[in-house]
């Protein structure tokens, strides 16, 4: 089996244990983004699975779309990805 050569790691554990591997990462021609994979990107940057340059790169995002994903997490937790919380949580801020 024929391992592709990759900058960085290979796999991270996260903070509740568990295991996430770059296979785990979304493929890079996703057009869809649902909560489960903005997840898994703002998680594959924090805990060093790829670099958030790359993560930019891969899925085309723009710096401004992905902070706002981190900075979502980060301040109301998961349920803030869903495009259905947007407003309500930017009301709050």
């Amino acid at each position: 089996m024929y391992l592709k050569k990759v900058s960085g790691p290979r796999a991270v554990t996260l903070a509740d244990g568990s295991v996430m591997t770059r296979s785990d990462l979304p493929p890079p021609d996703t057009g869809r983004w649902v909560v489960s994979r903005k997840l898994a990107v703002v998680r594959g940057v924090v805990y060093g699975l790829l670099t958030r340059e790359e993560a930019l790169e891969r899925y085309g995002l723009s710096q401004e779309e992905f902070m706002g994903w981190v900075a979502a997490v980060s301040d109301h937790g998961e349920e803030a990805l869903k495009a259905t919380a947007v407003q309500k949580f930017r009301s709050q801020s």
